[in-house]
């Protein structure tokens, strides 16, 4: 009989970074179910990924529904792995030119998705992973993602940084956390990426934001992502590493 595939869960993963990594593991061979605020075609979605791949719609902050998600990859087998990949700016300064505070409930909305919703996604996956009979010595691998705005965050971007500083400050006391369970935990810190969040821009800007990367001189593409994820998934050793994703960039204030 042919051994059962692992099983991913892909968090954001109807496209960008989530998207391309989704595909690469069910390229790889994987069963990869991918969960996205939005509602997705599936059918369309498998085209793009692959015939492996399945989506189950889910709020990353709602511990119903991301249970949901994860009863489903549950079906599939037992989940070695999980990466997580929302985000989202909330650009604003915190007094503004009008003299008007940051709205204390905007800060609050940016934490939630940014950083609560990293956590939830966490601790749900990791007590399911905590369940699964070891393979190869451990139980499961969870990748993060955060921000190089965790370190170089600019100006109008004080809740982004505030909560992708979080997912940073997570991630080691996350790995020693659930060590006795052999439940590995990494973060990539992705620098400025080719996704649909900038497809909105010119191409004047875009070209701009490539050549401000140290080197190469262009915007991360998602398939790098996708890599670095996938090599964090399956590398044994390593564990509660935060990696900067982003062409040795730092970001200038504005």
């Amino acid at each position: 009989m042919a051994d059962t595939p692992p099983v991913y869960v892909v968090t954001g993963g109807a496209g960008g970074l989530g998207g391309a990594t989704a595909k690469l593991l069910a390229q790889r061979g994987a069963a990869v179910v991918v969960t996205d605020l939005a509602d997705t075609d599936e059918r369309n979605l498998r085209a793009q990924l692959g015939e492996s791949v399945t989506f189950v719609q889910g709020d990353v902050c709602s511990a119903d529904e991301l249970e949901n998600v994860l009863d489903h990859a549950s079906e599939r087998g037992a989940i070695r792995g999980l990466v997580h990949c929302p985000g989202k700016g909330f650009p604003r300064r915190i007094v503004d030119r009008d003299l008007a505070p940051f709205p204390l409930e905007q800060f609050e909305t940016a934490l939630r998705l940014n950083l609560v919703g990293t956590f939830n996604a966490l601790r749900l996956t990791a007590a399911r992973m905590a369940a699964n009979e070891p393979a190869d010595g451990e139980r499961g691998s969870i990748v993060m993602t955060a921000s190089v705005a965790a370190w170089d965050g600019q100006v109008g971007q004080i809740a982004y940084a505030a909560a992708k500083s979080g997912v940073v400050g997570m991630t080691l006391c996350a790995a020693r956390d659930l060590a006795d369970l052999g439940i590995r935990v990494n973060t990539i810190a992705p620098g400025i990426f080719d996704t649909p969040l900038l497809a909105r821009f010119s191409d004047e800007i875009r070209d701009g934001l490539g050549a401000s990367v140290t080197f190469p001189k262009r915007l991360g593409d998602p398939d790098e992502y996708a890599s670095m994820a996938e090599e964090l998934l399956h590398n044994r050793y390593m564990n509660g590493e935060v990696i900067r994703l982003d062409g040795a960039i730092r970001m200038a204030p504005r």
